[in-house]
């Protein structure tokens, strides 16, 4: 009875750390299947060894070591999960036929967001900085990611880690180093979406649904990006972005978005016309600045959909414009 006892505490303490557990291991994985898979394995391994938990330190700082732990074992045989953008040259010829989708790499996956959760560290859920923390080693990965974003003290890191607040310190100097060298954008300050930002994304889900290229030219900065995995090209710079979806987009009417919210950034899941009801068949995921819609990710994976609460077809009474 006691041991019965003893597991239930595990599960009441355990479970509202849930959501803050798996945020950290999405931005160390930078994919949510195999997130909640080591988090699951993590939590398992948590729960046999609970009956020995002395209470030295506290329960979140004990799950973290070893969900920690669990993060760099996944790592050791895991690849490298990118985006386009970080795996090769964006395209030059906007109408040059798109490459077959690539299959042996295995790229990084967008984040649903829960409205009813508060997951620590929200906007350092980003996608820019989640395809940026991929490139760092996983050991000064766990070091950014608890001191810069979790705000941990050096000495309770090396504490798990088994190594001295110096050592912390200079993997912490090295991964910022190499971070802001990746990609500046990945740790900029971003706050709510200003009413401008908003009115971007309502312009390009009106232009991307109706096929105006006109009105989606208005909507993207001068800069935009375009990408889509699994499909390894991409495209730098507006002209680049709407010369290619000149030739992908066809007449409007058949396309629907449902607005969701991703890494903390505003998302659109896009369903396309199918027999009598539409389709799901890609996310949108948005990056937006003063000027326009600044990068969009097209994850091209209806199998994402059901992470967003979302089905894999609506009726045509039920399909909405964005």
């Amino acid at each position: 009875m006691a041991t019965a006892t003893r597991e239930d505490e595990f599960a009441r303490r355990a479970e509202p750390l849930r959501p803050e557990l798996l945020g950290f291991c999405y931005r160390m994985l930078g994919s949510v299947h195999e997130a909640e898979d080591v988090l699951q394995d993590a939590l398992l391994r948590a729960w046999r060894a609970f009956p020995r938990f002395e209470d030295r330190s506290s329960l979140r700082t004990w799950l973290y070591r070893i969900t920690t732990n669990a993060c760099l074992r996944a790592l050791e045989r895991a690849k490298r999960r990118p985006l386009p953008s970080g795996w090769g040259d964006a395209s030059a010829d906007p109408e040059a036929p798109v490459p077959s989708q690539t299959s042996d790499v295995p790229w990084l996956q967008p984040f649903p967001d829960d409205p009813a959760s508060v997951v620590e560290g929200r906007e350092s859920m980003r996608l820019a900085l989640v395809a940026a923390l991929q490139l760092l080693p996983p050991r000064r990965r766990v070091v950014l990611i608890l001191r810069d974003v979790l705000e941990w003290r050096a000495g309770e890191v090396a504490e798990f880690l088994d190594t001295t607040p110096a050592a912390v310190n200079s993997l912490l100097q090295h991964a910022r180093s190499q971070l802001r060298r990746a990609n500046p954008k990945a740790v900029r300050e971003v706050g709510p979406l200003t009413a401008r930002q908003r009115e971007f994304v309502d312009r390009y889900a009106k232009a991307f649904a109706e096929a105006d290229l006109d009105a989606l030219t208005a909507a993207l900065s001068a800069d935009a990006v375009w990408e889509m995995p699994p499909y390894p090209t991409w495209f730098a710079g507006r002209d680049h972005v709407v010369r290619f979806l000149a030739t992908k987009l066809g007449d409007g009417g058949g396309r629907r978005f449902v607005r969701v919210s991703a890494n903390g950034q505003p998302a659109l899941a896009l369903y396309l016309r199918d027999g009598d009801g539409f389709a799901a068949y890609a996310v949108h995921v948005l990056d937006v600045g003063e000027a326009g819609v600044e990068h969009v990710v097209a994850f091209m994976d209806p199998g994402l959909f059901a992470g967003f609460g979302l089905p894999p077809r609506i009726a045509a009474d039920d399909a909405r414009d964005a």
